[in-house]
């Protein structure tokens, strides 16, 4: 494997930016310095008013491998990832067939070691009656157990509440959920569907999969949770009123009950349904502009844990359908890092921030073996970024296999670069290096 030399780089790295050079060699970050440029390297990376940051980590996507590579695969969408500064990533197991054995959860694994350009790994799905084999699974080479309490594409949900508890009660890794209550769900949307048949208004998505709906959920989960101990981590916090169950008083290390944000939610409002339609139909839905300010303040004052993107790719076609056809979910794994850049250029958010969010708290939480940090011995995935660099999406330079994006048209102010994913230079500047795969995610199960 070559070595890399990054001179010069502003390094934003465990609450400090300071300018510096990093040496990676054998895949691992071997020295970090203020004058390394005497170090033999097979690479040098002339950093100089750039900034370095450990490479993103996103714990929510949707590859659509294997079943559904109409819309994503983990080729594809693993690319996509590495240009957008994403260096690992832990899929979902709603794929079809659905990742809810052990044999069918390593054939992905196993897919993922062949095609995917960045670290991986993958959540193993829980069902009404697959508790015995979920207790089986190697906590150590598993991200997590998923969960749905709200139906979405495929379908997982987890809805006889003995089984529920018993997942809570006898799981001992990290439980993920996706929360809406699909019975209140169920009655909103028939009320819709009586007064506009089929073709419901986009407009009405947040008033279907309601604030009321989300609230139910997460409370019972966060209720259960507390009740037997669980590590409990709520996905895509999508209102205001879900904020008041999480804790900002201990350390992160310390919680058991944890939340995550997704980009959607802290940039889209209910008022966008009427340019943007079911581009921005999600699950859950895209709610007010007080729910997306709030959830905001709470990812500041660390109610929040960390944010991810739910990437989600369907195809125009799909997403083209009337409103009760039309799936949810959508692209934004290659935008993620530049959008919340856009906050920071905005004096929303520092820099710091950010690196905690995407990457040292994800890292944390899921308790991931030497990743995360820029640190001397861990794994080298690092993401150098032009802050002053406009450019324009657009179908020419998206890389989601679905050929489009929510941000379709709009500038973002900064630039990915260069990307190492695990010592191996990726990405750098619009070309890909193939060469190398990314590796599979380790965790501490201490």
């Amino acid at each position: 494997m070559k070595s890399i030399l990054i001179t010069g780089a502003n390094i934003v790295n465990e609450g400090r930016i300071f300018r510096g050079d990093v040496l990676v060699a054998n895949g691992r970050i071997a020295k970090i310095g203020e004058n390394l440029s005497g170090e033999s390297a097979d690479k040098r990376i002339d950093a100089e008013g750039k900034y370095l940051f450990p490479g993103i980590i996103d714990d929510q996507v949707h590859f659509r491998e294997p079943g559904l590579t109409h819309k994503g695969d983990i080729y594809t969408e693993s690319k996509a990832a590495v240009a957008g500064g994403v260096t690992s990533y832990m899929e979902m197991p709603n794929t079809v067939p659905q990742a809810v054995t052990i044999p069918l959860l390593e054939e992905k694994y196993a897919r993922a070691k062949e095609v995917s350009l960045a670290n991986y790994s993958f959540f193993f799905g829980g069902t009404n009656d697959n508790l015995e084999e979920i207790l089986k699974l190697d906590l150590r080479n598993v991200c997590g157990l998923k969960v749905f309490q709200g139906s979405s594409t495929g379908n997982m949900v987890v809805d006889n509440i003995e089984s529920l508890e018993g997942i809570f009660k006898y799981y001992k890794g990290l439980l993920a959920i996706h929360s809406e209550n699909d019975h209140i769900i169920a009655e909103n949307l028939a009320e819709y569907k009586a007064k506009y048949g089929d073709d419901i208004p986009v407009k009405f998505h947040p008033k279907i999969r309601s604030e009321e709906a989300c609230y139910n959920a997460s409370s019972r989960a966060v209720a259960m949770a507390k009740k037997y101990g669980t590590r409990l981590h709520i996905l895509h916090i999508s209102t205001a009123k879900e904020l008041e169950l999480f804790d900002n008083s201990i350390p992160l290390e310390q919680k058991h009950i944890t939340s995550e944000a997704c980009i959607h939610h802290l940039w889209f409002s209910e008022e966008d349904y009427d340019t943007k339609g079911t581009l921005i139909k999600w699950n859950p839905a895209v709610k007010t502009a007080h729910d997306r300010d709030e959830i905001f303040k709470a990812v500041l004052d660390d109610r929040i844990d960390v944010i991810a993107t739910d990437h989600a790719p369907h195809t125009l076609e799909e997403k083209a359908q009337v409103y009760t056809k039309a799936p949810s979910g959508g692209p934004l794994i290659q935008h993620s890092l530049v959008a919340m850049l856009d906050f920071y250029h905005q004096g929303k958010i520092s820099l710091e921030r950010i690196v905690d969010k995407m990457a040292h708290n994800v890292a944390k939480l899921f308790r991931i073996e030497e990743r995360g940090f820029i640190r001397e011995g861990y794994h080298a995935d690092l993401v150098l970024v032009d802050l002053n660099d406009p450019w324009t999406v657009s179908k020419e330079n998206i890389l989601a296999k679905c050929g489009w994006s929510p941000f379709e048209g709009h500038t973002f102010q900064s630039k990915v670069t260069h990307t190492i994913v695990s010592g191996h230079l990726a990405f750098e500047n619009g070309q890909f290096d193939e060469s190398k795969k990314g590796e599979r995610m380790t965790f501490s199960v201490n």
